[in-house]
């Protein structure tokens, strides 16, 4: 993987760590240049369950030369490691994985390479000349995937129209959750009305949160946390500003979603895009009253479970439902609880890591 940091980068770690307790041998290839003391603290805590190793190198998030030397060592890497399985994770990890497996396999081993996208290119307009460099990248390494494990079946059926699977075997794996993760939902004294954490970026939507917060404003008092950080936090900063909203919303920077979800009595993720967001997940574990839009696997999640999601870039309608959830909080909670039992019974790290395995050897044996 590229950027450890997000939804991504507790996949991997989750992965990891469960196939490391059952017995498997596993190596981790991670970007060395995004690092903080949060992240080092977490590779730290993993480092000694890798048997085959712990290996950071510089990843440069667009392609350039520099791949070239990094493809390189991770093929050194993984030869080193003798590893059997490859598996990249997000656009950039999967062309190192697929490519590196290449160069493993003409020098005569045998390796099975993997790739689960994590919405990654399927965000990119295909119209797009960008969209149209990265799509096709995918395109050529379609014959050097052994296998496409998607987090919901929305990015497998995107990444199928916009690429292409073709023939080669692919599983819809779901992400999944811990055991401490479904620790209760406990509001601290001051918490807000209303939360968000995620990263501060145009795909997530907080901009149409925060106009929708100046409509209710005007109305009732409410207070919301922002937490995250970004490419777009000083835009969103100004822009609440200008929607004079300084008194009524803060931003406190990033914090782990459990240390976070304390923070606000209501979680909102109005997101134009998501592929299976971990976030969603976390609320719906913890029990917190939740709204959402209604993109990528979020219905996956929520199916059957009474929430009704809204469409993204809509500030009427993020407007009337956080007025709904402010002045009904009863029923409000009593979705949030239908939901945690969907997410207890269908989405933890275990099973993921059991299916995820069982494509591994059903798939290598092609």
């Amino acid at each position: 993987m590229r950027a450890p940091v997000g939804g991504l980068f507790r996949h991997v770690l989750d992965l990891a760590a469960e196939q490391a307790a059952r017995g498997h041998d596993v190596g981790v290839m991670a970007d060395s240049t995004a690092s903080d003391s949060l992240t080092n603290a977490r590779f730290a805590a993993l480092e000694p369950h890798l048997t085959l190793g712990l290996c950071r190198i510089p990843m440069s998030r667009r392609p350039g030369v520099g791949d070239v030397t990094a493809i390189r060592a991770f093929a050194r890497f993984a030869q080193t490691a003798n590893a059997s399985v490859l598996h990249g994770h997000g656009a950039k990890g999967g062309a190192y994985a697929r490519l590196a497996g290449r160069t493993l396999r003409t020098s005569g081993r045998t390796v099975s390479t993997f790739y689960t996208p994590h919405g990654g290119t399927i965000h990119y307009r295909p119209d797009s000349l960008e969209g149209r460099v990265y799509l096709k990248l995918e395109e050529l390494m379609r014959p050097v995937t052994s296998g496409f494990i998607f987090e919901s079946d929305y990015a497998r059926r995107r990444y199928d129209a916009r690429v292409g699977i073709g023939a080669v075997p692919a599983r819809v794996i779901p992400n999944g959750l811990g055991p401490a993760d479904f620790a209760p939902h406990v509001p601290s004294a001051n918490a807000a009305d209303v939360l968000f954490i995620g990263e501060l970026r145009d795909l997530k939507g907080v901009d149409v949160l925060l106009q929708a917060l100046k409509r209710v404003s005007a109305t009732q008092a409410v207070h919301a946390i922002i937490v995250g950080s970004g490419p777009d936090s000083e835009t969103l900063k100004t822009l609440a500003k200008h929607l004079e909203l300084e008194a009524s919303v803060t931003f406190p920077g990033a914090m782990p979603a459990a240390q976070a979800f304390p923070l606000g009595r209501c979680l909102v993720v109005p997101s134009r895009a998501e592929s299976f967001p971990y976030v969603v997940l976390e609320a719906g574990a913890t029990g917190i009253p939740l709204i959402a839009t209604n993109v990528g696997g979020i219905p996956e999640i929520t199916e059957g479970t009474g929430l009704d999601l809204i469409p993204p870039d809509d500030v009427p309608a993020l407007t009337a439902s956080l007025l709904d959830v402010l002045s009904n909080p009863a029923a409000a909670h009593a979705r949030a609880e239908q939901l945690k039992a969907r997410v207890g019974s269908l989405f933890t790290v275990a099973a993921m890591t059991t299916a995820v395995l069982a494509f591994y050897s059903e798939t290598s044996q092609r």
